[in-house]
């Protein structure tokens, strides 16, 4: 599939042959939901936890004596059901991670391209480079180009002026190829990807 090439400003600079094995597959929920799936639980920091009757200080001495009090049958204050007690059942430290084939990822990442392409939110620019790292003069190019919600994929190496002007404009999130994901991609609306950007995905899935 082939797609026109823009400048920053908006202005045409020729065409780019897409490969249709990762940007012209029909896209399946499924694997995206489970790539998705897959990030959002290793990115959870699983350090939520409340003390257990083991873990609480308090005495562990028998509340009073078994029979002739005609209240119920207790030992210690620590058990749950006492205010000040352990919680049953709580929260402990773990993580949340999960296994996922290496291939459902690679497959989630053509998917969630194909997705962009398909929908008519994948813009393709020549080069990501501003001479001065000046926000305002980004956001006048970025409304040229129509976006307001957008994930910037560059090369291997952001150009700095570009990154620095990028990291004050709300709604928008510059990423180098090496950090391209699932969930940016689907969480904002148009995906923006540089010549190079381009490349390295066509390389990395020769």
């Amino acid at each position: 599939m082939d797609l026109k090439i823009t400048t920053l400003a908006g202005k045409d600079a020729g065409k780019v042959e897409l490969s249709e094995e990762i940007f012209g597959l029909d896209p399946r929920e499924d694997v995206l939901q489970r790539v998705v799936r897959w990030q959002l639980a290793k990115k959870q920091q699983g350090t939520h936890k409340a003390k257990g009757r083991a873990e609480i200080a308090r005495t562990g001495a028998k509340m009073y004596k078994q029979k002739g009090t005609g209240r119920a049958r207790h030992h210690s204050a620590r058990a749950p059901q006492f205010r000040g007690g352990g919680k049953a059942h709580g929260p402990v430290v773990r993580s949340h991670e999960h296994d996922l084939p290496k291939k459902v990822r690679a497959l989630g990442l053509k998917h969630a391209l194909s997705a962009k392409a398909k929908a008519s939110n994948l813009i393709i620019v020549d080069e990501l480079t501003l001479a001065e790292g000046k926000t305002k003069a980004l956001i006048a190019n970025f409304a040229s180009l129509g976006l307001t919600n957008a994930l910037v994929i560059g090369g291997a190496e952001l150009d700095l002026n570009f990154k620095r002007a990028a990291t004050n404009i709300p709604n928008i999130d510059v990423l180098p190829i090496q950090g391209i994901n699932v969930y940016d991609i689907l969480r904002r609306g148009t995906l923006v990807l540089s010549k190079a950007a381009v490349e390295a995905l066509e390389e990395r899935f020769k």
